[in-house]
């Protein structure tokens, strides 16, 4: 176990990236290979969940593309992602938000954070 630990600290990616949770609106830009080029598109959506630890870490993203939901699963220590910026800081009360799936138009808006 320490083996595999100590060799996860040498390959480990240097990155900062935004403290964010569930209900959070954050847009995510992440680098994309097209043949010989390489571009960077955003997505945009609410963030549903944050599993995993340390370097394993992952986090969930849901948007609504027309009337369809799309739903997003991005490594947070991705060499891919190019930046994460924070939009809104919603305020739910779970960590895992799939609730939010079943719901529709107004019924599915988050409160947004007061500071």
């Amino acid at each position: 176990m320490d083996l595999i630990k100590a060799v996860e600290k040498e390959f480990e990616v240097v990155t900062q990236h935004p403290e964010f949770g569930a209900g959070d609106t954050i847009t995510v830009s992440y680098k994309i290979a097209e043949g010989g080029k390489e571009r960077i598109q955003n997505f945009r959506g609410v963030v549903i969940q944050i599993r995993g630890r340390e370097t394993t870490k992952t986090f969930t993203i849901r948007k609504m593309s027309g009337n369809i939901g799309v739903e997003r699963i991005f490594p947070l220590f991705s060499p891919f992602i190019d930046s994460i910026e924070v939009n809104k800081r919603g305020s739910v009360r779970r960590k895992r938000i799939f609730y939010l799936r079943s719901l529709t138009g107004k019924k599915a808006r988050i409160k947004e954070k007061r500071f």
